[in-house]
C-alpha cells in the first residue's frame, strides 16, 4: 500500500481555538454544513452508558461506498468524528484495507481546515505535530489474504469535530471460482450512523452472488448465495448479516448494510464487527477470454475452462521443529490427511519432514497414488512429532533433489506440473542461516525445472525470505496468521493450486499494435483462477486486435487465436462504465456533502478505468521487481569467492544455472549471460569474420549484396540437416562515407529438418519458432523455449541462441536502436556458437571454411603498391549470394 503523508502547517494551538458552537452531543448533533444530518433517536440505557464512558472522539457517521467495475473496485470512506469534551483530544482514523490495494486519495478536515495528502516515498515519511500517518500490517489479519492498516492520529479541538475521506481501489483477484470483495467494519467503537453500500457491474453476466456472515477471526461463516440475472429466492444456508439488502437490476448488483446503533451494540459493543464478505462470478465463454477497451487501453481477462487436470508432482516439505508443538503441528496434519484425499492417480508425491534433522518419507523417489501408498502416508504424518531447530536450506535443498531425480527418470510425464509446498513457522536456524545465501542455494536447486509455493504460519517468519523464495521460482506465498484456522487456510491454498490445467502460456497480440503490455508469460494455469493482462494501444483508431494464446495441457499443445474488434469492445465497455457511474452518481446524491466529496473522487477514476487497470498492474509488477532487485543478475550481494555460499569443508560451492526442461518455460529475468562463441560471424555492412581451426587462421571479407537479396551462410541439409539464411536490408550511408548505401541483415532464418522439422525466423523485435507448435516470441523479453532436440534462448534485446541437438548452436546477435540516426536501421548478426556437429561437406558463406586448410599467397606488386596476402582455398567461391 503506498503510503500518503499530511502536509499540515497548523500547530495544535491555532487548531484549539476554532470556534466551539454548533456541537450538541453524539446522538442530536446538527451538522448539516458537513452533510450530517443525525436525528435523535432513542437509545437504550446500555448502549448510552456505553457511549458516556467513552473518553475518545465519537465516530458520528461512518460510510463506505464501493463500486466494481469488471472485477476493478473503487472504494470511498467518509468518516466524521467529534469531540463533545472541551479540551483537545487525540482522535485516531483507522481501517483496515487489502494488502492488494493502493490508496488513491486522502483528505482530512480538522475544525474547518482542510488538508490534503500527497504520495511519499515510505523511508520519507514525516511524523507531524498534529497529525501522523501509519500503515503497516495488521496483526489482526483477516484469514483469507492479509490486510494492511491505514491508521491517521490527529488532535481535535474541543467541542470541534474532524472529517477523514479516504479513497483505495483494487483488482480483485478469482480464486476457487470467485472473485471475494472484502471490507473491514472495525471502527473499535459503536457508530451513531454506520452504512456500507457494494455496487458491482459487469460486462459479463454477474453470477452466484453471496454474502458470508460478518467474519471475524477464527469463523468463517456460510454463505447466502443469489444465482442468476433474477437471483431467485433460495432458502439461505445461514442468516444474512443483519439489514443487509441484495438487489438487483438488469445485471447490476447493488447489496447495502446499515445497522443502527442498537443493532451493532446486539453484535459487539467493542466496535470489532468483522468483515463484510461478498462472492461472485461471471459467465464466460470457452476462447481467448474477455477484452474491454477504453480510452486507448485494454484489459485482457483470460480464464478457461472445462479442461483436462494436467497430472502434478508434488513433494510437501513440512516444519516440524519445536515451535509446531500444539495447534499448528495439530491443524498441519488435519489439513494434509484431507490434500492426501484430493491427489489424483496420475499425480506423483512424496513428503519431507524437517527440524534440525531432515526426513523423507520415501526416499530417491516420487510415488504414484495407491490406497496402499495413501495409507502409508497417512501413518508417516501421524508420527510427525516437533522437536529440534528450522533447517529450511536443507530442506529445499532435499526436496529439489527429489523433483529433480524424478523429472530426469523414464517415469517423468513431460506436461506435467511439478511443485514444491513448503510450510514453515520460523526463521531458519539450523545449517544455512543467511537468506541470500538460502535463496541462492534454492534457485541453483530448482535450476527453472518446478516451482516453488512457501506458506508461514504466526508471527516469527522471516516473509521476506519465502516471498523471494517463491517469486524466484515461479510460486506465490501465503501467511496464515496466529489468529487464523491453519487448517482451513492450508485445504484452500492447497485447493488453488491443486488443480493445474495449463502450462507455459503465452499470450501475444499483434505486432506494433499494442505497447507497455503488463506480464504476458505465465508458468501454469490452475483451476479456478485468472489471468489478466493489461496494456496500451498504439493506434486508437485500428479496427482489430489479433491475439494469440499458446498453452501446454495435460496430453498436446494449445493454441487460440482470434481477431477482436476493438471499436465494438470500446463501446460495450463504455457502456459498462456508463451504467457504473450512473450507479455511484446515484449514490452521491443521497449521500451528505462531505461524503459526497469523496465519491466524487472516485467517480472522476471511472472514465480511466483500463488505465488504472493497466496502472495497478504495472505498478505491482514494479513492486515486484524492486523485491527481486538484488538477485536480478543472478548473482547475490558478496557474491565473489569469499561471499559466495560455501561447502561444508569451506570450499566455494560451484552454483550453475540452465534452462527449464519444459517447452515454453517462462524464465526469470536473468541477466544478460556472457555467450560462447567462435570468432566465425556475419555482421553489419555485412562483414564476415571466418576462423580456420585447421590453419589457426582468422580471415574476413565483404559482401556487397543488394536489398532484399537471401545470403546462404550454412548449408548442411544433406547431413545434418540444417540450413542458415540472411536476408539483407538497405539503408542510407553515413555522411561522407564513400558508400551510396549500406546493407546489413534484417531476418535470419534457420531451417532444422531432423529428428522433425522446424522453420525459425529472427528479426530485431520477434522469433517464429514454427515446428510441432508454432509460437512467436518478443525479442525485448527473457525466453527459454526447449523442444527436445531444438531450443530457442532469448536474452531481452541482446541475442538469440539456437541450439540443435547436443553439439550445433547459433548466437544471433539483436542491434536495436531507440533513437536511430536516418543513418542507422535495426539489424541482425549471425554466429556460429557450435560447429561440431555441422558435418564435412557443410557449405554456404560460413560454412565452407568450418573443414579447409588454407594457404597465403603474395600478389604481384603493381606500382608503387605494397603487397597484399591473398586467401587461398580449394573451393571458393562454391557459394554465392543466392
Amino acid at each position: 500500500m503506498l503510503l500518503l503523508v499530511l502536509l499540515m502547517c497548523v500547530s495544535t494551538r491555532v487548531l484549539g481555538q476554532q470556534q466551539e458552537s454548533s456541537f450538541e452531543d453524539d446522538t442530536g448533533s446538527d451538522l448539516a454544513d458537513f452533510g450530517l444530518d443525525i436525528a435523535p433517536r432513542r437509545v437504550p440505557r446500555q448502549v448510552t452508558n456505553i457511549l458516556t464512558k467513552e473518553t475518545k472522539p465519537h465516530i458520528q457517521e461512518l460510510s463506505i461506498k464501493t463500486t466494481i467495475v469488471s472485477r476493478y473496485a473503487f472504494t470511498a470512506v467518509y468518516c466524521a468524528m467529534l469531540n463533545r469534551h472541551p479540551a483537545a483530544t487525540e482522535g485516531v482514523f483507522q481501517l483496515q484495507i487489502p494488502a492488494d490495494a493502493y490508496v488513491s486519495n486522502f483528505t482530512m478536515i480538522v475544525g474547518g481546515h482542510v488538508y490534503q495528502s500527497e504520495v511519499k516515498p515510505k523511508e520519507k515519511k514525516v511524523r507531524q505535530e498534529n497529525g501522523k500517518s501509519k500503515n503497516k500490517e495488521s496483526g489482526n489479519a483477516r484469514p483469507e489474504s492479509v490486510v494492511d492498516v491505514f491508521r491517521v492520529a490527529v488532535n481535535i479541538p474541543g467541542k470541534n469535530r474532524a472529517i477523514f475521506l479516504l479513497t483505495y481501489e483494487e483488482l480483485l483477484q478469482r480464486r476457487l471460482g470467485r472473485y471475494e470483495h472484502v471490507t473491514s467494519l472495525r471502527p473499535l467503537q459503536l457508530v451513531s450512523r454506520l452504512s456500507l453500500d457494494v455496487t458491482i457491474v459487469d460486462h459479463s453476466l454477474i453470477t452466484d452472488v453471496e454474502v458470508l456472515p460478518l467474519r471475524n477471526g477464527r469463523s468463517n461463516g456460510v454463505s447466502h448465495t443469489a444465482t442468476g440475472r433474477d437471483a431467485p429466492k433460495t432458502p439461505a444456508k445461514s442468516e444474512l448479516p443483519i439489514t443487509t439488502a441484495i438487489k438487483n437490476e438488469n445485471n447490476v448488483y447493488k447489496i447495502t448494510f446499515s445497522p443502527n446503533i442498537v443493532q451493532q451494540a446486539k453484535i459487539t459493543t467493542s466496535g470489532i464487527l468483522g468483515d463484510f464478505v461478498i462472492r461472485y462470478d461471471v459467465q464466460r465463454d470457452m476462447g481467448i477470454g474477455d477484452i474491454q477497451v477504453l480510452n486507448g487501453h485494454f484489459v485482457h481477462y483470460f480464464a478457461p475452462k472445462d479442461l483436462p487436470a494436467v497430472p502434478k508432482n508434488v513433494v510437501f516439505v513440512i516444519d516440524t521443529s519445536a515451535s509446531m508443538l500444539g495447534t499448528k503441528i495439530r491443524q498441519t496434519k488435519e489439513a494434509l490427511f484431507t490434500i492426501l484425499g484430493d491427489l489424483r492417480p496420475d499425480d506423483r508425491f512424496n513428503f519431507v519432514s524437517f527440524s534440525s534433522k531432515i526426513k523423507v518419507w520415501q526416499p530417491g523417489r516420487l510415488v504414484p497414488v495407491t490406497p496402499v501408498n495413501l495409507k502409508d502416508a497417512k501413518s508417516f504424518i501421524l508420527q510427525l512429532a516437533p522437536t529440534g531447530g528450522t533447517n529450511i536450506n536443507g530442506a529445499i535443498q532435499m526436496g529439489s533433489s527429489l523433483l529433480r531425480d524424478y523429472l530426469s527418470g523414464p517415469d517423468a510425464s513431460p506436461n506435467s506440473v511439478s511443485l514444491i509446498i513448503f510450510l514453515t513457522d520460523g526463521r531458519p536456524t539450523v545449517g544455512e542461516i543467511q537468506s541470500t545465501a538460502i535463496l541462492w542455494n534454492t534457485r541453483s536447486a530448482v535450476q527453472e525445472k518446478f516451482c516453488i509455493f512457501t506458506i508461514g504460519i504466526g508471527n516469527d517468519v522471516d516473509y521476506r525470505l519465502l516471498e523471494r523464495m517463491a517469486l524466484e521460482n515461479c510460486g506465490m506465498m501465503r501467511r496464515i496468521t496466529e489468529e487464523a484456522h491453519a487448517s482451513a487456510m492450508l485445504k484452500g491454498f492447497y485447493h488453488e493450486i491443486g488443480t493445474p490445467l495449463l502450462s507455459d502460456i503465452r499470450i501475444n497480440y499483434t505486432e506494433d499494435s499494442v505497447q507497455y503490455v503488463t506480464q504476458h508469460l505465465f508458468t501454469n494455469y490452475f483451476n479456478g483462477s485468472e489471468i489478466v493482462i493489461a496494456g496500451k494501444l498504439i493506434n486508437q483508431s485500428t479496427e482489430s486486435l489479433h491475439v494469440q494464446v499458446t498453452a501446454s495441457n495435460s496430453d498436446r499443445s494449445i493454441v487460440l487465436e482470434t481477431d477482436v474488434p476493438l471499436q465494438l469492445r470500446q463501446i460495450e465497455t463504455e457502456k459498462c462504465v456508463k451504467t457504473a457511474t450512473a450507479a455511484m452518481a446515484a449514490g452521491v446524491k443521497t449521500a451528505g456533502s462531505g461524503a459526497a466529496h469523496g465519491l466524487q473522487a472516485a467517480l472522476g477514476s471511472l472514465a480511466d478505468f483500463a488505465e488504472r487497470v493497466w496502472g495497478f498492474l504495472s505498478v505491482k509488477e514494479g513492486l515486484r521487481s524492486r523485491l527481486l532487485r538484488p538477485l536480478a543478475a543472478n548473482e547475490l550481494p558478496g557474491d565473489t569467492e569469499e561471499g559466495r555460499p560455501q561447502k561444508p569443508d569451506g570450499r566455494p560451492s560451484s552454483q550453475t544455472s540452465s534452462l527449464g526442461n519444459t517447452v515454453g518455460e517462462a524464465e526469470r529475468r536473468p541477466a544478460k549471460k556472457a555467450i560462447t562463441i567462435t570468432k566465425t560471424s556475419a555482421d553489419g555492412d555485412p562483414h564476415f569474420v571466418v576462423e580456420l581451426p585447421l590453419s589457426k587462421l582468422t580471415v574476413c571479407f565483404n559482401i556487397n549484396g543488394d536489398p532484399g537479396h537471401i545470403l546462404r551462410l550454412v548449408s548442411d541439409h544433406k547431413y545434418s540437416g540444417v540450413t542458415v539464411n540472411g536476408k539483407l536490408i538497405g539503408s542510407p550511408a553515413p555522411p561522407g562515407s564513400h558508400k551510396h548505401q549500406r546493407t546489413y541483415f534484417s531476418t535470419i532464418t534457420i531451417v532444422v529438418d531432423r529428428p522433425r522439422r522446424a522453420y525459425i525466423e529472427v528479426t530485431p523485435k520477434k522469433v517464429i519458432l514454427d515446428g510441432r507448435d508454432r509460437m512467436v516470441l518478443p525479442c525485448h523479453s527473457t525466453v527459454a523455449v526447449d523442444s527436445g532436440a531444438l531450443s530457442v534462448a532469448i536474452v531481452g534485446n541482446s541475442n538469440v541462441t539456437v541450439t540443435v541437438g547436443d553439439n550445433i548452436s547459433f548466437v544471433i546477435l539483436l542491434h536495436r536502436y531507440k533513437n536511430p540516426a536516418p543513418y542507422q536501421t535495426d539489424h541482425l548478426g549471425c554466429c556460429i556458437g557450435n560447429s561440431k556437429g555441422l558435418s564435412h561437406n557443410c557449405h554456404g558463406l560460413l560454412g565452407q571454411f568450418l573443414y579447409e586448410e588454407v594457404g597465403l599467397a603474395e600478389l604481384p606488386a603493381q606500382g608503387d603498391t605494397k603487397p597484399c596476402p591473398l586467401i587461398v582455398t580449394p573451393g571458393y567461391p562454391r557459394d554465392q549470394p543466392q
